[in-house]
């Protein structure tokens, strides 16, 4: 009997072991599975921050403009505790450029547009104030419209209008300004003008996809090779030509304030496939003269002489000026540097076709013949083939490799050594010859297809870190991203949004998942990131920029529509102040326009309470994988407000 009853008892024992193991396994699968979706990726401290942010679903955002600003959405004031509020700045700086100020530009030496380069405010002259939107100012019009037109009120400058009436750069009607598509060079429009280009380079196949326009004016070049699929990057000085970039921008196009003076452009090396100077007034040829030297730190470059002068006869009274040299073609050698093996340089204007030019134009004709034998000497040594020359218009093409040219003799050609060819931010302009890679460059796949196809760049491994199944993870990745993005702001794919900017671009993924003819993207590599990947993104048909974010970026105010940064205060922390960077972002972006920030939680607070005093209406929302995913995505858009105004209703 004792036996049956421990036989029994054992068996009881074995059933509840099973059922135990059985139960056991049946939990740890489901709580992997939970943990798999992302809402076991944090822990009980995740979910009271997550409570405390008030993420989720954004439902009091408003992504609508509203033209008289007098909608718009309500402050988040879930945050209890004391928040900055930032004031409006005076109505003078409505249209201020910190490191292109007028009056501080003045202070710089004029020889070779040093004072037109950017020459940024010290820490105690940054404003800490919102810039205003001029009275009356209205969101643009949409793409393609805005392309032909822009309203008065958003660039009230008239100058242009007159000083360039017969080019048909811009005209006045009524309350808006109208753009025919006319230039200096091609006053009957940008389309008969590349139809022209077309003739000698393959613009319509995808093959020539990104351009560089040095001295654009309001780029209506830059503007009419987009429907052609190719995207120019345009810059121009602020100068006399009174708001051009502006111009370009509330256009739609894309374009930064820059000029080629002593400082190396900020694009990586090999980056466009053709550039362009429609008479740009750049001295090409003609800039091996000696010229005054009033920078105390130039005295490291083309200081070849020093030359002492008598300003004054009284005796023992001297003062030593030093002169400085600017080789010829140095600025030739930039756009070398810049440009693709294979790649194409336009030049139209003097000193093309001078024989028959020289008395419109106003200039001696040997100075005319001189400037031009220079610039045909000079793109011999630069390996460039001269492929045509029509009317007022040459074209030359960067040949693919050091073994097809045979103009060029290694041994005396004045070829850089031992720098970094894209190592350029502040880094001054050299005289010499950027050489080929020693990897043989590939030929770029045609765009589209290069957008996403791998860049030679990532293939060859010379981006370190980055290997091809990591790029193409991480398009995978942003094509995930952008998909919850529009879901949150469901007018990104309207043509609501024209000018993007991404702070911190990375691969440019973020740019590839979103890309749309009703929009353009411009990629910002930070200085200071781990890695350098602009050359990749140039690689795929995008256009960007390097900059330091610790510092105001080259545009004017009101410029962009979408703001999107991945990582970026992460990457500033203890570099710069959280606030400077959000000043800036808020002078760029246009009243009404988006921002989507994805960073870590701890940071998107900080940010979050500072953009409660600014003027936009922000919310935190939670990660696509789950609300305890650290990482979280901030939204905000900014209100409508203008100069002398107090509130978004003014």
């Amino acid at each position: 009997m004792a036996n049956k009853m421990n036989a029994g008892n054992s068996r009881t024992r074995s059933s509840i072991s099973i059922f135990i193991v059985v139960g056991l396994c049946c939990f740890f699968y489901l709580l992997g599975a939970w943990q798999k979706s992302g809402f076991g990726k944090g822990d009980s401290i995740a979910v009271e921050i997550t409570k405390q942010t008030d993420c989720g679903v954004v439902p009091n955002l408003n992504f609508e403009t509203h033209h008289s600003g007098e909608a718009g959405a309500t402050i988040d004031e879930s945050d209890n505790t004391e928040t900055k509020v930032f004031e409006p700045c005076d109505v003078k700086y409505t249209d201020y450029t910190p490191c292109q100020d007028q009056r501080r530009a003045m202070t710089f030496p004029r020889e070779s547009m040093n004072y037109r380069e950017r020459h940024c405010a010290p820490e105690e002259e940054k404003l800490h104030c919102l810039i205003p939107a001029p009275k009356g100012y209205v969101t643009p019009f949409p793409w393609p419209k805005s392309r032909d037109f822009v309203p008065y009120a958003n660039a009230p400058y008239k100058s242009l209008t007159v000083e360039k009436a017969v080019q048909n750069w811009i005209q006045y009607e009524g309350n808006v300004f109208r753009f025919p598509g006319g230039g200096t060079q091609f006053p009957q429009g940008a389309d008969k003008y590349i139809d022209q280009l077309a003739s000698v380079i393959p613009i319509d196949n995808g093959t020539v996809r990104t351009a560089l326009d040095t001295g654009c004016g309001v780029a209506s070049w830059g503007a009419y090779l987009l429907k052609r699929n190719v995207i120019a990057m345009s810059f121009a000085p602020r100068d006399s030509h009174e708001a051009q970039v502006q111009f370009a921008l509330e256009r739609g196009v894309p374009a930064v304030i820059g000029v080629l003076g002593t400082i190396k452009l900020p694009y990586p090396s090999r980056a466009f496939d053709m550039a362009h100077c429609s008479r740009c007034l750049i001295p090409w040829g003609a800039n091996g003269t000696f010229k005054l030297l009033n920078s105390e730190d130039s005295h490291d470059y083309f200081l070849l002489i020093i030359i002492y002068e008598v300003v004054s006869m009284r005796p023992k009274h001297f003062v030593k000026r030093a002169f400085f040299f600017l080789p010829d073609g140095m600025y030739m050698m930039e756009v070398d540097r810049v440009l693709r093996p294979g790649g194409y340089w336009v030049l139209s204007g003097p000193p093309i076709n001078w024989k028959n030019n020289y008395i419109s134009w106003q200039r001696p004709k040997e100075e005319l013949q001189e400037e031009q034998r220079k610039i045909e000497e000079i793109a011999k040594q630069l390996c460039w083939e001269k492929k045509s020359e029509k009317g007022e218009i040459a074209i030359w093409r960067k040949r693919m490799d050091t073994d097809s040219c045979p103009g060029r003799d290694e041994s005396t050609a004045n070829m850089c050594e031992g720098s970094n060819p894209d190592d350029v931010w502040y880094k001054k302009m050299e005289a010499c010859v950027t050489p080929y890679p020693e990897v043989a460059v590939k030929e770029l796949k045609p765009f589209p297809e290069r957008l996403n196809s791998v860049p030679p760049l990532v293939a060859s491994g010379s981006v370190s870190g980055i290997s091809v199944e990591a790029y193409l993870e991480d398009n995978k990745l942003w094509r995930k991203h952008v998909k919850a993005y529009k879901k949150i702001n469901k007018l990104i794919d309207s043509g609501r949004y024209r000018n993007i900017m991404d702070m911190n671009a990375g691969l440019g993924s973020f740019a590839a998942a979103i890309d749309s003819p009703k929009l353009w993207v411009m990629n910002v590599v930070p200085t200071i990131a781990e890695k350098n990947t602009l050359g990749v993104i140039y690689e795929r048909g995008l256009i960007g920029i390097y900059h330091d974010w610790c510092e105001a970026f080259s545009t004017y105010p009101r410029t962009y529509d979408l703001i999107h940064a991945n990582g970026l205060f992460s990457l500033y922390k203890n570099k710069c102040d959280i606030e400077d960077i959000l000043l800036e972002m808020d002078r760029i972006l246009r009243p009404e326009g988006a921002v989507i920030l994805r960073d870590e939680v701890d940071v998107l607070v900080k940010v979050k309470k500072l953009a409660n005093g600014m003027r936009w209406t922000a919310k935190m929302v939670d990660h696509e994988d789950g609300p305890l995913v650290p990482e979280k995505i901030l939204v905000a858009v900014k209100q409508y407000w203008v100069g002398n105004s107090t509130s978004s209703a003014e």
